[in-house]
């Protein structure tokens, strides 16, 4: 019989119900640190817009911030961390380092709360117009240095071609299509977030096809708030608009708030939490869209009253895309030191439907207690089971909503096997 290898239950406290959540937010600063004929020093002037950026974070609080259209020059990547992230007392954000495979005059970046991540690793995918960038975080868990026990989060950041025409269209889904490539020569797998400015009109691009209807179903990416359609000039997605929160051109774009362009999607091992990460359910929101200003800029009639009004003057005044944001819950009791040979053991299958079996395997007759809590450690049952040799039990989950759960099995001895549940 396998022995199980898992720690007293009176060193378990600190680590079994260790969660944290992470902030992400996504945002298209619109052409910081990059001077035009039309995006001027005049018109868009990055002092300034560092200010509005600062107000912006201050309000969201993110723990990953993910940019797209930042100057290639290191001067402003560097400025932005400095005097709108390091600020007020704040010292903990730290950014990656993008390669600029590709040439462009504007990139991409990420910045993160290095209190509760580091930066493992970064690859760059070298397209026709704008380097997609890969950066693999991990997550600081509990006892980090003693059990070389972490979480991996995968963010890829991109900003498709831009254009209404068939040729623009073409060259968003090769694109998409390099990245899945990728993916699948690599056979990448576990928590991935893709977000950017993708610049579709409509769930039937090709490019975005590529992302949600891969035929590799393991590497498929989906949409937090499942809202396909054609999202272009339709006020049936007015709630999820984030471009142009202008009517009249300048820098900024003009036309209003009619497009969905930015996202952030996320794998199927954060939608369903199987790998230490779970979306939080009605957590995705396009920060400042209230819903109510359907081709109109977003500081039109009627007063938009869904942020603060320092935080909405920010958010017309340094960009032309609204930001998009979430929560990520994350189970950190991987971290856990293992320290005791029981002889016993516990399997159950996942996911679970109208039932949750556990089977036993044990080497003399012993009574145990189960406990099954939420991820917030609320208890969602609690019995006791004699078991004599191997068994099998059931019980009933119907009632259970769908999501995470821990199982907890004591012996006698209050020693104890932790498995996580996940209800369909």
């Amino acid at each position: 019989m396998k022995k199980s290898i898992i720690l007293l239950a009176a060193l378990l406290p600190a680590f079994l119900f260790s969660q944290d959540t992470l902030t992400v937010m996504h945002y298209n600063i619109l052409m910081y640190g990059n001077f035009t004929s039309w995006c001027t020093s005049s018109n868009n002037p990055y002092l300034e817009k560092t200010e509005h950026l600062k107000t912006i974070v201050d309000y969201v609080q993110p723990d990953i911030l993910t940019v797209n259209e930042i100057s290639d020059n290191e001067f402003y990547h560097n400025y932005l961390l400095d005097n709108a992230l390091n600020v007020n007392g704040i010292d903990y954000y730290q950014m990656g380092n993008p390669s600029n495979l590709g040439d462009s005059y504007i990139v991409n970046e990420i910045y993160y709360n290095s209190q509760k991540l580091q930066l493992h690793s970064y690859t760059a995918l070298q397209t026709n117009v704008r380097d997609i960038d890969i950066f693999r975080l991990y997550y600081l868990t509990p006892g980090l240095q003693f059990t070389g026990d972490t979480i991996f989060l995968n963010c890829v950041v991109a900003h498709l071609k831009a254009g209404q025409d068939s040729d623009d269209a073409y060259e968003r889904g090769l694109e998409t299509n390099l990245l899945m490539d990728y993916l699948n020569s690599t056979d990448a797998s576990g928590n991935y977030l893709f977000m950017g400015d993708f610049n579709v009109y409509t769930n039937a691009e090709v490019a975005f096809q590529n992302l949600v209807n891969n035929t590799n179903e393991d590497i498929r990416f989906y949409d937090p708030i499942d809202l396909m359609g054609s999202w272009h000039n339709n006020d049936y997605y007015e709630n999820i608009h984030t471009q142009s929160t202008h009517t009249s051109s300048g820098c900024p774009s003009s036309g209003g708030l009619d497009d969905r362009f930015d996202f952030i999607l996320a794998s199927d091992e954060i939608i369903n939490g199987t790998e230490n990460i779970i979306y939080i359910q009605d957590s995705y929101k396009a920060v400042g869209q209230d819903g109510l200003h359907f081709n109109q800029s977003l500081v039109s009639s009627p007063t938009n009253t869904s942020v603060p009004e320092d935080v909405l003057d920010a958010l017309y005044d340094m960009s032309d895309h609204l930001p998009i944001s979430l929560k990520l819950l994350l189970d950190t009791a991987v971290g856990i030191s293992e320290n005791k040979i029981l002889n016993f053991d516990i399997d159950i299958i996942n996911p679970v439907a109208d039932k949750l079996s556990i089977h036993f395997s044990v080497e003399k007759s012993t009574k145990f207690q189960i406990e099954i809590t939420s991820v917030w450690g609320q208890s969602v049952y609690s019995g006791s089971v004699s078991v004599p040799s191997s068994k099998t039990i059931a019980i009933q989950a119907q009632d259970l909503k769908p999501g995470m759960y821990l199982l907890q099995v004591y012996d006698e001895h209050r020693n104890m096997i932790v498995k996580k549940i996940l209800k369909d």
